[in-house]
């Protein structure tokens, strides 16, 4: 069929999880809910108690909450459209809602990449340059750097949506994923360029991804070096309860999705439900564990949370105690009074 240069197409339909019965949209829903509930409120109170407590205010705690940021956004992206599509079987969204969506899609996916980039230098000049670390890693320098991020991501991945707006849609408007992303979306273009449009995308997506992983890896190589060097067993222990929570963060955003562009390379055909689910997983789970993973697992903050617990216990306690002499003083004086003339 040729096609002319022209979009005919007003609104897309986002089909979610295809062949899902309607018995489950509602279960589906609630837990797409609950998931969305649980990154808005757990990534809000990490940055919240990075903000509010002197004692966090440290670099590496500037990057853990431009990542909750992040997560956050990318929750309220992606998530309110498919609860709706189960909630109210609202499917349609609009040409440059679609579009839009896209654009923050991977602009925060590509800011993400960055964060965790920046944690990984972050401990590598901790670790290898200790005495320039406080140099080199001040919070106006990493805020500057976060600003950056975020301010060079969002122009570099406008070029990428406006590549594929110059593609015309004519012909289909179903969106088989839960949510506008480049794939879905240049796949309905019906254009002479589409072949240029997605190697171009690609490219991208491949610097996006690989290239700060590289320097993650060799950080945190580097990092294993220097702990496998150090002599004192409590030091060890220590540096290596600080670097565990950024590598479980790393690898929660990095293998999933490099587990599903190597299986495109090598011709490894996935079911699309099963496709649709990985990416979901990739997507959502990282951004809803990571403020269990700040809590529990980062040193710091778990001593605050905790400190700021026990002195909760200890000011009620206090309190009951303070209220049960006062009772006390109260029925003595009382007793008291009447044995006066």
């Amino acid at each position: 069929m040729k096609y002319t240069n022209i979009t005919t197409i007003k609104e897309f339909i986002i089909i979610g999880f295809p062949g899902l019965p309607p018995e489950y949209y509602g279960p589906v829903s609630v837990l797409l809910l609950l998931v969305f509930l649980a990154i808005v409120i757990g990534n809000g109170f990490t940055i919240a108690v990075i903000i509010f407590e002197r004692t966090l205010h440290k670099p590496i705690y500037v990057i853990f909450s431009n990542l909750a940021m992040t997560d956050i956004c990318f929750g309220v992206v992606t998530l309110p459209k498919i609860i709706a599509r189960y909630w109210w079987n609202d499917m349609i969204t609009s040409f440059g809602a679609c579009f839009t969506q896209m654009y923050f899609v991977h602009s925060l996916g590509a800011i993400q990449s960055l964060n965790l980039l920046m944690m990984a230098l972050d401990r590598f000049v901790a670790i290898w340059f200790p005495f320039k670390y406080p140099i080199l890693f001040t919070n106006k320098a990493v805020a500057i750097a976060c600003t950056m991020c975020w301010v060079l991501t969002f122009i570099r991945l406008l070029g990428i949506v406006l590549h594929a707006l110059t593609l015309p849609y004519c012909d289909q408007n179903i969106i088989m994923q839960c949510y506008c992303d480049h794939i879905s979306i240049t796949r309905l273009g019906c254009g002479d360029g589409l072949a240029y449009v997605n190697s171009v995308a690609l490219a991208n997506a491949m610097v996006t991804l690989l290239v700060p992983l590289t320097f993650i890896i060799l950080s945190y190589f580097s990092v294993i070096i220097a702990v496998l060097r150090m002599s004192q067993t409590e030091r060890r222990h220590k540096v290596l309860s600080t670097c565990a929570p950024q590598l479980f963060i790393t690898c929660l955003y990095y293998v999933p999705r490099c587990f599903v562009y190597l299986a495109n390379v090598l011709g490894f055909n996935f079911n699309l439900v099963i496709r649709i689910i990985i990416t979901m997983m990739y997507s959502l789970i990282p951004a809803a564990v990571n403020p269990i993973i700040y809590c529990f697992k980062t040193k710091d903050i778990k001593n605050v949370l905790m400190r700021r617990f026990k002195k909760g216990k200890v000011s009620e306690k206090g309190g009951r105690g303070w209220s049960s002499r006062s009772q006390g003083q109260e029925c003595q004086g009382t007793r008291g009074s009447r044995k006066l003339p």
